[in-house]
Parts: structure tokens; C-alpha cells; sequence
């Protein structure tokens, strides 16, 4: 009898991994990438992308983490031991992420509250600089943000408290909750925006294509960069996701099915908030274009400067409406924050063989404790910061690097595809494996050399370059050298690493 932590049921999984992916990034990232890139002409791309790289690293990752049986950092080491520090190097981006994304869930939370009263007044921006954050030049510190540290307690409370009751228990049950809550919550949001005035203009100026943009190198860049990170890839969540699945699990179905449930939500977003940047330039007697290129649609700014701008401006029961959107956020922030905290959790509990609720202890209070310094009065300059590096040099690297030692390093892919292929029902054949070792790494690696080369024209936001240095490329680099030296360490004696797929391998052991 394996004695590993499983999910109850397939759904449980799949409400899992679908709230992993599905995060604030859909809801603010998704509908301005789209927008700035061709806007229905982008499909195109975007849907190339997610059956080229995005399901078939959604595929990889999870038979890797169904084959091996463990945490990205063990099953990684189970391939070859050399690549250990690779699974650590994701659990590490995973949790530095997870320091700066409660934080967003806080200053959601108060928002939902805020709008009860429409509390930001006439100009959301300056009350959300000044009087919620209180703004720090960047490089300073200030004190602690009260407004930002009481739900950032309570935030944190919430994940650590469902993490430390398991998988079944803690993870599958709220998933359960939050992401047809989610679900209900974003319908009832657009259904209300399609009827607004000028609704129509901003569903056009989202959907209508630009082919002239369809030849355009960026704009498939922007594709692959949109699809791999808004599906949890080289996070180590997928691996351990999938690491708690039944032995009789089917790997590409699941795969497919997150993958198009996260892209359906996606441009379900897209609707919502197009249509109501379409009604907000119907307010202003402006174009979507012209009021895009004033205020932007996409990112942090969207979110807690023009949103609550426009709910402000909304018939009826405004703040209702507000409280929609932003227990929207918050959903779909607490399901992908559990996601990412359960990396390092499963990670640290098998390394240093410790049990759940110390490894929650340990590791989650640890990343409460530092995201602290983002809820002090400079924290939206140190957040901005590191969640541009972390995912440029962190993230998206990781991916690289983990693609090309699985795929030319281990020479691992036949012998994955034969294990999805032995549980699935939808066969892998060559295609997938063509993607995996030539279109994927060429894409990836494009887009580092791309990212270098901006980000050595001209500092990132303008900001000071001993700041960048400090909160940037140091944190970035950190992470990679804090996985060698994690991975340096012994696994506690008897920690079985052989393929658990073979007959020889002992069930249960670890």
C-alpha cells in the first residue's frame, strides 16, 4: 500500500490544478496582452502556444510527478541526482513568489470592503498610492502599512491553516469552495458588464483582429510567455500536484482539461473587463485606445486604480458590484497561493523528514514573516521589483533549464511518454515530443535573450540600479543558489530513489 497523501477524487485534482492556474494573472494579464497584440488576431498565437508548450509541459510535469512520486525536488533527483537542484530552484521562485502574492490578496480583501462605501472617493489612484499604501519613495522602507498588515494576518491564517490539514482534507476541500465560487462570482461580473453602455466597443476593440500583427515575432513571444506562465509551469507545482494523484490516473486528459479550463477563464476575463473599459470610455466620451493608452488595462494598476474607478461609475448598486470583483481576486488568488506554499511545504517535509504541520510551520512561516516588507510603505516598489525578475530570470528560466536536462540532458522523454501513454487515453506520439525538445527550448530561450537585452537598454521602471540589484537580480540569483545548497544536503536515510514504476521498487517506502 503506497503511503503518500492522494486526492479523493479526480475532480478534487482537477479543481486543484485549475485554481493553480487560474490566478490574478488571468483576471489582469491576459485581456492588456491580448489587446496590445493583436487583439482577436491573437487567438491564433495564443492557442499555438498552449498545444505546443503549455499542454505538453502540462504533460511532462505531471507524469513526471505521477511517475516519481514526490516533490519536484525528489522526483527530479529520481531522474538523475544531478538535477536535483533544478526541483529546488522552482520550489525556491515558488516561494519567493509566494511572499509578494498575499499581499495582493490583502489589499483585495480591503478593496472588497472599501467598496462596500466606495471608499476611494473621485481619483481611486491617488487614494490607492497615498491613502491605502501611503507610497514610499523606492529604496525606502517607511513602517508597516496597518491596512496592509491585518488582512495580510488573516490571508496568511487562512492558507497555512488549510495547508497544515492535507491534501484531501485542506487542499481539495477548498478547492472545492473557491473555484466554482469563482466560476459563479466572474459570470455574474460580466454578464452585468456586457449590459452596460459602451460595452459592445470595448468587446470589439478586444476581439476585433489584427492580422497585420500575425507575422509579428513579439506578439508570438507574448503568446508562449502568456500560456506558460498563466499554467503554473516549472513552479514545482504541477510536479507535486500530480504527485499525490491515484496510480490509475489519466495524464493527458488531465492535462488538456486544465489547460483549456484555464484558457475558457482567460477570455472569460477578457470579456469582463473589456467590457467595462469600453463603458468607462462611453463615460468619458473617449476610444478603448485612447483611454488604454491614459490608463493602461492590464497589471496592478487595472486592478486598484481604473477598476474601482469604473465601479464607481456603475448604475444601480455600484458597490455591489465592486464586492464582486474583488472577492473575484481573492478567490482566485487563495487557490493559486495554497498552490504555490504547498511546493516548499511537501518539499521541506521530505528533505529534512519532518511532518506536514512543522514543514507548515517552518517554511510558511517563514514567507509570512518576510512578506512582511512588502506590506511596509515602500513594499509596492519591492514587489514590483522582484515579481519582474523573479519571473523573467526565475520562472521562465527554470522552465528552460528544466526542459532541456529532462529532455537532451536524462533522455527522459520516451520513458515518460510511455508512462502517460499506459494510463491515458488520449496517446502520446511524436508531436509531443517534438515540442518538448525543439519548439519549447527555442521559444524559451528566445525570450531570455529578449528579456537581457531590454532589461540591459534601460533599468527596469526607472528605477535606481542598486535597488534592481538588491531586489532584483539578487533575489533571482538567490534562489539558484539556495537550491544547490539545498540540494547538497542528504535525503534522511532509507529515501528510496529508484523508479517506483519498476518491480523492485518497494511501495510506501520514501
Amino acid at each position: 500500500m503506497e503511503n503518500r497523501s492522494q486526492w479523493g477524487t479526480r475532480v478534487g485534482f482537477l479543481l486543484a490544478a485549475m485554481g493553480s492556474a487560474i490566478g490574478l494573472g488571468n483576471i489582469w494579464r491576459f485581456p492588456a496582452t491580448a489587446y496590445e497584440s493583436g487583439g482577436g488576431a491573437f487567438i491564433v498565437p495564443y492557442l499555438f502556444a498552449l498545444l505546443t508548450a503549455g499542454i505538453p509541459l502540462l504533460i511532462m510535469e505531471y507524469t513526471i510527478g505521477h511517475r516519481y512520486r514526490g516533490s519536484a525536488p525528489k522526483s527530479f533527483a529520481t531522474i538523475n541526482k544531478k538535477m536535483e537542484w533544478i526541483g529546488w530552484w522552482q520550489v525556491l521562485v515558488a516561494f519567493v513568489i509566494s511572499t509578494y502574492y498575499a499581499v495582493i490578496i490583502a489589499w483585495a480583501l480591503m478593496y472588497a470592503y472599501y467598496s462596500i462605501g466606495l471608499s476611494w472617493g473621485s481619483d481611486p489612484t491617488a487614494f490607492f498610492v497615498g491613502d491605502f499604501l501611503n507610497l514610499a519613495d523606492p529604496g525606502q522602507l517607511g513602517g508597516l502599512v496597518p491596512k496592509v498588515l491585518i488582512p495580510l494576518v488573516i490571508v496568511w491564517a487562512i492558507v497555512l491553516g488549510t495547508l497544515s490539514r492535507g491534501v484531501k482534507k485542506g487542499i481539495e476541500v477548498a478547492n472545492k469552495i473557491f473555484i466554482p465560487a469563482l466560476v459563479v462570482l466572474f459570470l455574474i461580473i460580466v454578464v452585468r458588464a456586457v449590459t452596460l453602455p459602451g460595452a459592445m466597443n470595448g468587446l470589439n476593440s478586444f476581439f476585433e483582429p489584427d492580422w497585420s500583427r500575425i507575422l509579428d515575432a513579439e506578439v508570438w513571444i507574448a503568446a508562449y510567455g502568456q500560456i506558460f506562465f498563466s499554467l503554473s509551469i516549472a513552479f514545482a507545482i504541477m510536479v507535486t500536484y500530480a504527485s499525490y494523484l491515484p496510480r490509475k490516473s489519466d495524464i493527458t486528459n488531465n492535462a488538456f482539461i486544465t489547460g483549456f479550463a484555464n484558457s475558457s477563464f482567460e477570455i472569460l476575463a477578457g470579456i469582463g473587463v473589456f467590457s467595462a473599459v469600453g463603458f468607462m470610455a462611453f463615460q468619458y466620451d473617449t476610444t478603448v485606445a485612447g483611454l488604454a493608452a491614459e490608463k493602461g488595462v492590464g497589471g496592478i494598476g487595472l486592478a486598484f486604480m481604473v477598476f474601482p474607478e469604473i465601479i464607481s461609475q456603475i448604475p444601480g448598486i455600484p458597490g455591489l458590484f465592486g464586492v464582486l470583483f474583488f472577492a473575484s481576486l481573492v478567490l482566485a488568488g487563495f487557490s493559486s497561493l495554497i498552490s504555490i506554499s504547498e511546493t516548499y511545504v511537501a518539499a521541506v517535509s521530505e528533505k529534512f523528514n519532518i511532518s506536514r504541520q512543522k514543514s507548515v510551520i517552518f517554511g510558511g512561516g517563514i514567507a509570512a514573516i518576510l512578506s512582511l516588507l512588502y506590506a511596509t510603505r515602500g513594499g509596492l516598489n519591492i514587489l514590483d521589483t522582484v515579481d519582474h525578475f523573479i519571473n523573467s530570470y526565475g520562472v521562465a528560466l527554470a522552465g528552460l533549464v528544466e526542459v532541456v536536462a529532462v529532455v537532451w540532458f536524462a533522455k527522459e522523454l520516451k520513458a515518460l511518454q510511455e508512462h502517460a501513454n499506459s494510463s491515458s487515453d488520449v496517446m502520446l506520439a511524436g508531436w509531443w515530443r517534438f515540442c518538448l525538445g525543439v519548439i519549447t527550448p527555442i521559444v524559451l530561450g528566445f525570450q531570455m535573450v529578449q528579456n537581457l537585452t531590454g532589461e540591459l537598454a534601460e533599468p527596469y521602471e526607472g528605477y535606481p540600479t542598486d535597488f534592481l540589484i538588491y531586489f532584483g537580480w539578487v533575489v533571482a540569483f538567490a534562489a539558484i543558489l539556495i537550491g544547490f545548497a539545498f540540494s547538497m544536503k542528504k535525503w534522511p536515510q532509507g529515501t528510496a530513489f529508484e523508479d517506483p514504476t519498476k518491480p523492485n521498487h518497494k511501495e510506501g517506502s520514501l
